[in-house]
């Protein structure tokens, strides 16, 4: 178990926790929710040692191990594959399949294996130190964003890996679905504290939401207790025989201590401006296609309608050309072969990470979004600031001082001021943090137009996703159905090539797997014993101590009574004073032997729970 408990921490006069306590339990999935700034990578660096507490404890078991996903690259090797070794413990580096089966999982290929890490993309070394540490058998995981870089089937093979795993996990990520589907137990940073709750996030969220009603229910009865104190107070404190009322309640107001309102967290609330649209459909594909090289083309052929209030979302692996698409569509990009229509009263939104360049990074938050669009005024382009959570002065600051979530959310607000009728959105989701990815979902179901989406979010494509452009097997083809049915109905190629090469290598796997499983239980074994006889044979001692104990005392109450008898009193005092020898022997041997049969029955508890362990493992009775 690992208790935190009344820790306080702080940056520069700002507090991130304050007397914040929780416990992680055995075997515990826990999903860590809180807004962006709360102090979720905080508290990770806390529990791996990276950083201290102000005040208050963190308490691991001993020889307790962590592992945590380091955001600088750490390589070594020459290869993914030797680097994604370095993971395994020294008895297995031989055993290159657990690293190519975690590899495969997170989307890398067999060519890749043989690649030096420096060759990879930045998104892909940021997996290789994932899949490291995925490797390494940890007590405990500590995994912060790991769904970023990762694509819809890494994303699911993870969730199905960690659900899997061994051991503690907390998991920080926006993305509600992941985490419902893995978390046994969610733990929200709430008001510089800690909440815990077993079940999913929408029961903690419903629990804090109870908590606050509650809170608030208490504060106005409190208040209008209060108000009626001071006004007896003022009216009688003059009155003689009501004086010691009166400082009755004067101190029972002073005990009692005032409970201050709070202060509502600032929530990204929006709603997109819908302009109206005559005819349909709002846009047709024909038979476009794109290829950066004309030897592999990324889309061909591809044809599709966009109705007014369709909601088609773009699916597949990174690099498979969704963003390209996605370009195309917005006429970034001419295709290659084909056309594209668009409805003479079409007006599109279009929304991409890469679009932030376009801000200008001189002007006022307040500004750009005020020039987004002649038909609005600058107090409507406040109000699209406040929306964008730059409330106050910070709608004054300027794009280029910006973090890069910030200017997201600028270049999101440019998109809301601005009247469309077709949304095309590139993974709108990233450096959202979870209720703002709630407020987006709310607003892209209530968009009056129609919304064309690249998304890894499952919760966003099973609430709003009706056709998919679906990119696998070398291209991309439209789906005419939700996801739930696309799973049902063709599901991912790679999870099938994945199920088919487990099948084929598993009897390969299962051989090595018991070989590993006998060495893992000789070697327990032989720890078991190196650990518990020497206590055994300890225990034997004193029970042979206080058993030879209590076989003298009673010769020796017989030689004193016949020296009592006989009035020898130096025989007495002697015979005493090896009475009471015997009797500090039996007593100090007890104390003894209790401490070491605790010690033996702490340590045989968890070896036995070792032993559990190993004999729920794979193949542990062949």
């Amino acid at each position: 178990m690992i208790v935190i408990d009344g820790i306080s921490k702080s940056y520069g006069g700002q507090e991130i926790f304050e007397n914040a306590s929780c416990a992680i339990g055995s075997g515990e999935r826990v999903g860590l929710v809180g807004r962006n700034g709360s102090g979720k990578t905080t508290l990770f660096r806390l529990i791996a040692g990276e950083e201290e507490p102000d005040s208050g404890t963190i308490a691991l078991p001993r020889n307790y191990s962590i592992g945590y996903v380091t955001q600088e690259p750490d390589f070594a090797e020459n290869t993914v594959l030797a680097e994604g070794c370095r993971g395994l413990p020294p008895a297995e580096r031989d055993h290159h399949w657990k690293v190519e089966k975690i590899l495969a999982g997170l989307g890398f290929d067999g060519r890749d294996l043989e690649k030096s890490p420096a060759e990879l993309s930045g998104g892909f070394q940021v997996r290789l130190n994932l899949a490291k540490t995925l490797i390494r058998q940890v007590d405990l995981l500590l995994l912060d964003e790991p769904n970023n870089y990762l694509d819809i089937t890494s994303i699911r093979w993870l969730a199905q890996h960690l659900r899997n795993r061994r051991g503690e996990l907390m998991l920080v990520t926006h993305d509600r679905g992941f985490m419902d589907a893995v978390a046994t137990h969610v733990v929200g940073i709430y008001r510089k504290g800690f909440r815990k709750i077993a079940g999913d996030t929408g029961k903690l969220y419903a629990r804090l939401a109870s908590d606050e009603e509650t809170y608030e229910r208490t504060r106005l009865s409190d208040e209008k207790k209060r108000k009626q104190a001071e006004i007896f107070i003022r009216r009688f404190r003059a009155k003689a025989p009501l004086a010691r009322r009166v400082q009755s309640r004067i101190k029972a107001l002073e005990r009692h201590e005032k409970l201050e309102k709070l202060e509502q967290p600032k929530n990204l609330d929006f709603s997109f401006r819908s302009k109206p649209f005559n005819g349909k459909p709002v846009m047709q594909a024909r038979e476009i296609s794109f290829a950066y090289e004309p030897e592999s083309p990324l889309f061909s052929g591809l044809s599709f309608s966009v109705g007014p209030y369709d909601r088609i979302c773009v699916v597949g692996r990174n690099g498979k050309g969704k963003t390209t698409l996605l370009r195309t569509l917005a006429g970034a990009l001419a295709p290659r072969s084909g056309e594209i229509a668009l409805n003479a009263t079409a007006a599109v939104g279009y929304y991409a990470q890469a679009n932030v360049g376009a801000l200008d990074e001189e002007r006022a938050v307040l500004d750009e979004i005020y020039h987004a669009d002649p038909s609005i005024d600058r107090q409507q382009a406040r109000n699209i600031c406040g929306m964008m959570m730059f409330e106050g002065d910070d709608a004054l600051k300027k794009v280029k001082v910006l973090s890069g979530g910030e200017k997201n959310r600028v270049l999101l607000g440019t998109i809301i001021a601005t009247p469309v009728n077709l949304l095309l959105l590139d993974e709108p989701t990233n450096h959202l943090d979870m209720e703002s990815c709630d407020a987006l979902l709310e607003a892209i179901d209530a968009f009056e137009g129609a919304v064309v989406m690249v998304t890894h979010n499952e919760m966003l494509l099973h609430g709003l996703a009706e056709r998919l452009i679906v990119f696998q097997g070398g291209g991309a083809g439209v789906f005419e159905g939700s996801y739930h049915r696309f799973l049902e109905d063709r599901g991912w190629d790679e999870e099938r090539e994945r199920d088919e090469a487990d099948a084929d290598a598993a009897p390969a796997r299962r051989r090595t797997e018991r070989r590993d499983s006998r060495r893992r239980r000789a070697e327990f074994v032989r720890e078991r014993a190196d650990a518990l006889r020497p206590l055994e044979r300890r225990i034997a001692e004193l029970e042979g101590r206080i058993a030879a104990a209590e076989k003298r005392l009673p010769s020796l109450y017989d030689a004193i009574e016949e020296a009592s008898r006989s009035g020898d009193s130096a025989a007495i005092a002697r015979i005493s004073i090896e009475i009471h020898g015997q009797k500090s022997e039996i007593e100090t041997c007890f104390g003894l032997l209790e401490a070491a049969s605790g010690e033996h029955e702490q340590k045989k508890n968890v070896f036995d729970l070792r032993m559990r362990e190993l004999d729920d493992g794979p193949h542990a009775a062949d």
